[in-house]
């Protein structure tokens, strides 16, 4: 080969690294299968899913080439209906949700993690304090949680049954996780909740809840579960991931990059991130309640060893109609688009 075309050879394929090294480049053998899809969230304002704001906000998706909207819903158990009745293309919620469907025939996977912890914090309201000291005395009392059957609900069970008493010895009422959580504990709807950040952050530096349970760190967690307990996830169903590999691969990137930025996230960078509505009117507020957290978030998208199973040990706990024999993990996640995604970042 002549020497000016090894030259022009050479630079083509230095342009064509340059282009895959640049951020937000998308080459042509990487072109997501459906670029513009709908994502189900279980409640975005919650710190638990701030790996899909940030990958929203940062512009993470986008540079995978995908325009994705997210559809806000009041707990994870409603954007899971969302996404089995076809209204979303993947979900972003608890791990335990691809559980539940293949105990009911139908197989959903999780393929990127964001939570290693569930973040869900367990309180008592300042007046009820005296008389609820401790999850032994719940019995009849009024506990809202996100939604019925969401991962608020699951983590007040599982408390629950170590201190004695049954789900179906309270009433668990269904308070959202945003704004309408303070109007449940100021209209005196319940007696104690359980529910995530900002808001059990801000609950409990005004003082209106005394902490009784808290996941929002590994070491809480494993006090309560046992183990390593995998929160929030993006799951997909397996004949998604099977047609839109790509797309799949796209979404697990954009979260991965996003688990990684809040390892190192200044106060700043988070505040100029977050939308201001989310806020709360109190920036100082939210930065608290995310350092309250910042341990349960993944710094690698990789599902645990040990998780799976202590989910399903949990869960199993929880609803009775789950028969853990029954149950196959290793089709209820992947990391392989995790540790493909994790490897671009290095």
């Amino acid at each position: 080969m002549p020497t000016h075309w090894m030259r022009r050879a050479a630079g083509a394929g230095l342009t064509l690294f340059a282009l895959a090294m640049l951020p937000g480049s998308v080459l042509a053998k990487d072109t997501p299968e459906k670029p513009t899809l709908t994502m189900a969230v279980g409640g975005l304002p919650g710190l638990y899913y701030l790996p899909v704001l940030a990958a929203q906000q940062l512009g993470y998706f986008k540079d995978e080439g995908l325009d994705v909207t997210l559809e806000d819903f009041a707990g994870g158990s409603k954007a899971l209906e969302a996404v089995v009745g076809g209204s979303a293309d993947v979900g972003a919620g608890a791990f335990e949700h691809t559980l539940f469907m293949q105990a009911k025939g139908q197989h959903y996977r999780a393929f990127a993690l964001m939570g290693r912890a569930p973040q869900i914090v367990v309180g008592v309201l300042k007046s009820k304090a005296d008389q609820l000291k401790t999850l032994a005395d719940f019995k009849g009392a009024k506990i809202g949680v996100s939604a019925p059957g969401s991962s608020t609900d699951l983590v007040l069970t599982v408390a629950l049954r170590k201190a004695g008493v049954q789900r179906n010895e309270i009433s668990a009422i269904g308070v959202g996780s945003g704004a309408t959580v303070l109007a449940a504990v100021s209209g005196g709807q319940i007696d104690a909740l359980s529910n995530v950040d900002p808001m059990m952050t801000k609950l409990t530096r005004s003082g209106a809840i005394k902490v009784l349970i808290d996941t929002r760190t590994v070491k809480g967690t494993q006090e309560v579960f046992g183990g390593t307990m995998p929160a929030a996830t993006l799951y997909a169903s397996d004949s998604f991931i099977q047609k839109n590999p790509k797309t799949t691969q796209a979404l697990a990137n954009a979260i991965v990059r996003a688990d990684h930025w809040l390892q190192s996230a200044s106060d700043a960078d988070l505040l100029k991130m977050v939308p201001p509505a989310y806020l709360l009117n109190d920036s100082a507020l939210y930065v608290e309640a995310f350092h309250n957290v910042r341990d349960a978030y993944s710094p690698d998208g990789l599902m645990p060893a040990d998780g799976p199973a202590t989910s399903l040990r949990a869960l199993s706990s929880f609803d009775s109609r789950l028969d853990p024999k029954k149950i196959d993990l290793n089709a209820t996640y992947t990391n392989d688009f995790a540790h493909k995604a994790a490897s671009q970042i290095k």
